[in-house]
């Protein structure tokens, strides 16, 4: 029951009401038995400069951030966690004593999704997109000791950018290319990862970025869209027996490291999978 004492948190994007975060820290909160809520809000980009001090009148105490707000956000924030610093994109804002420092828990929670289905030391990894979500797992992949990480984008210079940043920050050259040359990398890769919105809730019917033709039974591929649980790449993976793993990890993993950081609390890691499950309609994933 919401009253007086209710402390509030969320998620915010641009869309927004695709995401299952709500259900699933509401399922949590409700199982530690918490007087919290976690809703969602539709912030606009051109919204987003009123975002941080809107929560802190509001006396919010923690936000997720989703796409397309999580490099935006950084310039409003009082203070950045030095890893959200270096990879240059957020997800994840506390809010305590009024000041809003923001977290990158994406890079954790790809990284635990990815080494439940496969090894990847060692592999060569394409990346699909050059935003928030891209930043965070290319750095993550650099301290996974893989062999190599190529960024493929639609517009080059944006995955140039990204590129140049990581190399200058790492002992990695990272490649890059536009996403139509997809084909020049394939036979030499061993994971793909889209952290692109192709595919996501409303746009189910997208054409998928690359076909099972592409691809081959010995690859891993990765999808960080959850909605829906199987994207148009997922299934294009499947058809060729690839090693298929689902965003919803990422999602799960991830909002399980950003309610400790807002409250100290570690998550029932359970009831959230279950609740997630049970939302999706699947046993397992």
């Amino acid at each position: 029951m919401i009253d007086g004492n209710t402390l509030l948190f969320g998620i915010v994007g641009d869309p927004v009401g695709h995401s299952l975060s709500p259900l699933m820290h509401n399922a949590n909160i409700e199982s530690l038995n918490l007087n919290y809520a976690y809703v969602p809000f539709h912030v606009k980009k051109e919204n987003i400069n009123n975002l941080i001090s809107g929560a802190k009148a509001l006396n919010i105490k923690g936000l997720n951030v989703t796409i397309p707000h999580k490099i935006e956000v950084i310039k409003y924030l009082d203070e950045i966690d030095p890893l959200a610093e270096k990879i240059g994109a957020v997800n994840t804002i506390k809010f305590s004593e009024g000041i809003a420092k923001g977290y990158n828990t994406d890079a954790i929670g790809a990284m635990s999704a990815l080494k439940e289905k496969v090894n990847i030391k060692n592999k060569d990894v394409l990346v699909l997109g050059a935003g928030g979500a891209s930043r965070a797992i290319s750095y993550a992949l650099c301290e996974e000791d893989v062999n190599s990480i190529t960024i493929l984008n639609r517009h080059v210079n944006r995955g140039k950018v990204l590129a140049e940043d990581i190399s200058n920050k790492t002992d990695y050259e990272i490649g890059y290319d536009l996403q139509y040359n997809s084909d020049k990398y394939l036979k030499d890769t061993d994971i793909i990862i889209n952290t692109t919105p192709n595919g996501m809730y409303p746009h189910i019917n997208d054409e998928p970025l690359i076909y099972a033709q592409q691809m081959n039974n010995e690859m891993c591929v990765f999808d960080i869209v959850y909605t829906p649980l199987e994207t148009g790449i997922l299934k294009e993976a499947k058809k060729i027996g690839a090693t298929c793993v689902s965003g919803i990890k990422m999602f799960l993993y991830q909002g399980v490291e950003s309610f400790k950081i807002w409250t100290g609390i570690d998550a029932n890691i359970k009831v959230m999978e279950e609740v997630i499950l049970k939302a999706s309609g699947v046993e397992e994933f």
